[in-house]
């Protein structure tokens, strides 16, 4: 306790370390006092009651991203969950177009004008969901909105726009003058914010011997599961295969360069939650055309798909988990590019010949750490419903597993990095007592 004590000290004496995180906070609570204000027109009340029981499926997983924005209508009902579709598109986009792929490498200008295009379409994406936003969740409750007219959707439509590139704005601002990766902290924030009354609802749902039961005791072996799946999927985001890297020596003049061993850390999961939000997203598809097929054949498909604790949904869900974190690895690591650079950099593999065959070494090596990682991240998205299964209250089982818990493992860790890092510039101890904090963005670029 006294270490911790003596860190916070620490952290508090560092003047720019001190400003950062006091930004971050101040432009936290901006993101959280905006998500309470609902669109003009519109009774919270009315709404909050019909929107009690349809907050399921992908409308739970957006709500859970905006920190409940999504349900109450709020300014910022539709959150950062545009800009984060913009900027998956704009990065596939990297891989099957020339020019983006150009940008992608031309260091600072090509990193401006990929954010100035991820803006522009982040505009165009929420034009595009906000009219089915108000349509599907607010509209069709009667009584919600006494007049919806035409003046008042286009104003609706403006208001979540704005919205949403002032969230935006605010993650960039917390990036440049604050601690972490901004847009990362604003889900973070969202989904943590419904821990506390989940929480609350599973210590009440155990204790009053309601739905579960089981007492004290069974909530305390919850925590105990709970911790241990944290520690998990710390392993899971931290862990990596680091591959020996030798360079050359050089002497230029009296001095000699180069002639060191370095590593290349290759991440056990280099997808990061990327394949469960694209796994999520196309277990909905046959859902929706089955209840448009009105086949009475198909009725059981249907049920099976849309019970999301069923073994035949969990297991479609797993198997797409596996077959995403392979396509998103493959697109997001490029074995020839690792090569070449190396190569240009007088570096090689010790036992494997420089170029080509480093490509091929490099990639094996990938292929063999991505099934296991793989199929750990099937294991965490699905637990979930385990603990559903263990009758553990639907929204505090969400922190069991799944991308809740892999977007807070994540982002955590690499917070707490960036403060290592100010904490060791100064010469004060780190975070630990021993090793060092490793985040995501310390091994390889991951999606948020």
């Amino acid at each position: 306790m006294k270490n911790f004590i003596n860190t916070l000290k620490n952290i508090w004496k560092i003047e720019e370390l001190r400003t950062r995180i006091l930004n971050t906070l101040g432009f936290i609570l901006i993101y959280r006092l905006g998500s309470y204000i609902v669109l003009p027109g519109v009774n919270s009340d009315l709404l909050a009651e019909a929107s009690k029981t349809s907050n399921e499926g992908i409308v739970g997983l957006i709500n859970i991203f905006a920190g409940g924005a999504f349900s109450r209508a709020s300014v910022f009902g539709l959150g950062i969950m545009p800009y984060i579709s913009a900027s998956i598109v704009v990065q596939l986009l990297g891989m099957a177009l020339p020019y983006f792929r150009k940008l992608q490498m031309s260091g600072e200008s090509g990193r401006k004008k990929i954010n100035q295009i991820t803006r522009f379409l982040t505009v165009g994406i929420t034009l595009m969901q906000a009219p089915g936003y108000i349509a599907t969740q607010i509209t069709n409750k009667a009584g919600v909105v006494a007049d919806p007219s035409f003046f008042w959707m286009a104003q609706s439509i403006l208001i979540l726009v704005t919205g949403t590139m002032f969230v935006m704005w605010l993650g960039e601002k917390i990036t440049d003058k604050g601690i972490g990766n901004g847009i990362s902290l604003i889900i973070m924030i969202g989904i943590i914010a419904r821990l506390p009354f989940s929480f609350v609802s599973e210590f009440a749902n155990r204790l009053g011997g309601e739905g579960g039961g089981g007492g004290l005791i069974m909530l305390l072996i919850e925590m105990v599961l709970l911790l241990l799946i944290i520690v998990g999927s710390i392993m899971l985001v931290q862990g990596t295969r680091k591959i020996p890297v030798q360079y050359a020596k050089k002497i230029v003049g009296s001095k000699q360069y180069g002639g060191t061993r370095q590593y290349i850390p290759l991440k056990v999961n280099a997808a990061g939650v990327m394949p469960i939000i694209f796994a999520q997203a196309i277990m909905f598809i046959p859902i929706t055309v089955i209840q448009y097929a009105q086949s009475d054949s198909l009725t059981g498909v249907l049920g099976a798909l849309s019970n999301h604790n069923g073994f035949w949904y969990n297991l479609v869900f797993a198997l797409l988990i596996i077959v995403f974190t392979y396509f998103y690895t493959a697109i997001t690591v490029n074995p020839n590019q690792m090569a070449e650079d190396m190569k240009r950099n007088g570096g090689f593999v010790p036992g494997v010949v420089p170029g080509k065959k480093t490509a091929e070494f490099i990639d094996a090596v990938m292929s063999r750490i991505t099934l296991p990682g793989s199929i750990l991240l099937a294991i965490v998205a699905i637990l979930p419903a385990f603990a559903v299964i263990m009758n553990v209250e639907a929204g505090f089982a969400q922190f069991f597993g799944g991308t809740s818990l892999l977007i807070l493992v994540g982002v955590v860790l690499d917070t707490l990095q960036q403060i290592e890092s100010h904490l060791l510039m100064r010469h004060y101890d780190g975070l630990m007592k021993n090793g060092r904090i490793k985040g995501r963005s310390s091994m390889s670029m991951t999606s948020a």
